[in-house]
């Protein structure tokens, strides 16, 4: 039985609690609501309203991270590669993670309702995804598509506080499938780490049903998915325009070549998850993030 560790000084547990959320992890869905918010033309949102949307998606992603921790912690302690994590390594009680989900909830909520009514009676959703996605390794080999789902509201997430008359949303949601497929591609290449562990303690998942390299065929069909979707918003984007800006539909094209590129890359190292994973998959959201920008300007600017 693990001892809990004496808590630290403040410096020190500002760390565990970064290091809890994997809060480095905001950049694979900071760039997809940027991206989500410039989909469409529109007015120039305000610093405050800016301000809430990043509150919004901190606390959102804070939760998300936090209830899945917590509705782990048992199958985390039993892993090799998982029981040196806070809550099963005993550096964070369980109190102080429940506490971080109901801070992280409230900031989430109060900037919601900060947004608007609307965006307050909609704020459910995503939790409804978060609360869902821990238990689908539990049942259902589509586990990954839970991720998937919960990074693919990104991008309509920032279309909608962005543009609250809802109009033109046919780029974001394009947006949204690629976030998708590119998650629960990656998500994927992530599982092979505990292939033999999942099997041994009956948690689903595909590369555990199918086996590795079947379940990487599944990723790398995933990640092509993704591709037709970022090209179809790219598309949609640049031909708003009767005349599309020639340098920047150029633009758009080197900014989707990036994206195909990164993503061959993170099926190329399937095997050095850190370099497929972490990595890549930073430059990918920024590349994205780019690419719809370049789409903007080459189809009527910003």
């Amino acid at each position: 039985m693990t001892t809990a560790q004496p808590v630290p000084a403040v410096p020190g547990r500002l760390r565990t609690y970064v290091s809890f959320v994997r809060f480095e992890h905001t950049l694979f869905s900071l760039p997809l609501i940027l991206a989500g918010a410039f989909s469409a033309p529109g007015p120039a949102l305000s610093a405050g309203r800016w301000a809430l949307v990043a509150v919004a998606a901190v606390g959102a992603r804070t939760s998300a991270m936090t209830l899945n921790r917590v509705i782990d912690r048992h199958l985390d302690a039993k892993n090799p590669r998982t029981r040196t994590r806070e809550l099963p390594a005993g550096r964070m009680a369980l109190a102080e993670a429940v506490a971080l989900l109901l801070v992280s909830t409230a900031s989430y909520v109060a900037a919601c309702a900060a947004l608007g009514r609307w965006y307050l009676e909609v704020a459910f959703v995503p939790f409804a995804v978060f609360a869902l996605y821990p238990y689908l390794k539990r049942f259902t080999p589509l586990c990954h598509l839970g991720v998937g789902t919960a990074l693919a509201l990104a991008p309509l997430a920032g279309f909608a506080a962005a543009h609250p008359d809802l109009q033109g949303s046919g780029p974001a949601f394009a947006l949204a499938g690629f976030a998708l497929c590119w998650v629960s591609g990656f998500d994927i290449i992530y599982a092979t780490l505990d292939e033999a562990f999942d099997r041994e303690h009956g948690v689903w998942s595909l590369v555990a049903w199918l086996g590795r390299a079947p379940a990487l065929r599944v990723s790398w069909g995933l990640h092509v998915a993704a591709m037709g979707f970022l090209g179809l918003a790219a598309w949609w984007l640049v031909t708003a325009a009767d005349s599309p800006q020639p340098l920047w539909a150029g633009a758009t094209l080197v900014g989707f070549a990036g994206t195909v590129f990164l993503l061959w890359l993170e099926q190329r190292w399937a095997e050095d998850v850190n370099l497929a994973f972490f990595k890549t998959n930073v430059a990918v959201g920024f590349v994205v993030l780019a690419t719809v920008l370049a789409a903007r300007l080459a189809g009527g600017g910003l």
